[in-house]
């Protein structure tokens, strides 16, 4: 599933999501694991739903991997959505995503825990405009063509960034585009702005020529989250398996931050991305993340944009965010470090 790299630059990533977009597991048939896209051994299975480029590269390049007494088997998502939709039909029992996916899931009854968080900075959330474009405040945004990815982080930051300048949704057109249609509509010149996240905002900073507007620092909480199904939590042989997998994770993390220029090559060979973008997501957010309790902070911030889509009416339903998340695997992790509200 990798693309050429006769392929533009600029169109590589795009273009790998929508491949992934079959919905299907996508084998590794590196040293480790099996080639039918599982690893480890045993008789317990742990079924963990993954992003291009996610938790299963960082685990192997980490090796992580490497000593499993459970199997891993990888399902590959295009993106927080449709993963958290498996782990609610029970075909996942695992996956990492953004901060704002949950809220949605939950909104909408979904059967979902969110069980590990992670924090990192945020200024790899951005709004971005043309190098040449006349936009030099977020107050002239109004009136303005921004795209955004319904229901992403990025939504949430461009509302809290509309906000600190004076604006709502209201005072600008949005066009709901998932990011291969909106970089499309970005680099045609078809909207004025695009609300995104890395790697992408490493990716039109460098190869577009885009200029940061705003960045969700100070705006959005940096958080991302493990969320698994409740029935893999009632199962005590997968739960088991599911705080070993987290601890796995939390030691990859510290290893990126140690091996940053590492970690961006192998990245970079995961999702098509030039090795410059790679480095550039990594030195600015990726490399950033550390793993941090889901406690009453995290729980109070996510809270926070559950009550502001529940406002805007993009969520169906009132979320307590609280009774959708599950502190067993909180030992020994530092608090989690969430940005100043800015409602």
């Amino acid at each position: 599933m990798n693309p050429t790299r006769r392929i533009a630059p600029a169109l590589l990533l795009p273009l790998i999501l929508l491949l992934a977009a079959c919905g299907v597991s996508t084998a590794d048939t590196s040293v480790g694991g099996t080639g039918d896209g599982t690893d480890g051994k045993g008789a317990v299975t742990l079924n963990v739903g993954d992003q291009k480029g996610g938790s299963e590269a960082v685990l192997r390049a980490a090796g992580e991997l490497d000593d499993l007494t459970y199997r891993i088997k990888w399902s590959t998502f295009t993106s927080g959505p449709p993963l958290l939709e498996a782990v609610n039909a029970k075909a996942v029992d695992i996956g990492g995503v953004g901060n704002t996916p949950p809220v949605f899931a939950a909104g909408s009854g979904s059967k979902i825990t969110v069980v590990a968080a992670s924090h990192g900075s945020s200024e790899g959330e951005a709004v971005v405009v043309p190098g040449d474009s006349a936009l030099k405040r977020l107050a002239d945004l109004k009136g303005r063509r921004i795209a955004v990815a319904q229901g992403s982080s990025a939504h949430y930051q461009l509302i809290t960034s509309l906000h600190s300048a004076g604006l709502s949704l209201e005072d600008v057109d949005v066009s709901y585009l998932q990011p291969a249609d909106a970089l499309a509509a970005f680099s045609g010149g078809k909207v004025d702005a695009w609300a995104i996240w890395d790697p992408y905002t490493s990716q039109v900073l460098r190869n577009n020529g885009a200029r940061v507007l705003t960045t969700g620092t100070g705006r959005v909480n940096g958080l991302a989250f493990q969320v698994a199904a409740p029935g893999a939590l009632a199962d005590k042989a997968k739960s088991a398996a599911i705080g070993d997998y987290l601890e796995r994770l939390r030691r990859a993390q510290g290893w990126v931050a140690e091996h940053p220029e590492q970690w961006a090559k192998v990245w970079a060979e995961e999702t098509g991305l030039p090795y410059e973008v790679a480095l550039d997501a990594v030195e600015r957010t990726n490399g950033t993340r550390v793993s941090v309790a889901v406690d009453d902070a995290a729980v109070a911030s996510e809270q926070e944009i559950a009550d502001t889509f529940e406002e805007l009416g993009l969520i169906p339903r009132h979320v307590e965010f609280a009774a959708f998340v599950d502190r067993r695997f909180n030992a020994g992790l530092p608090a989690s470090t969430t940005a100043a509200r800015t409602r």
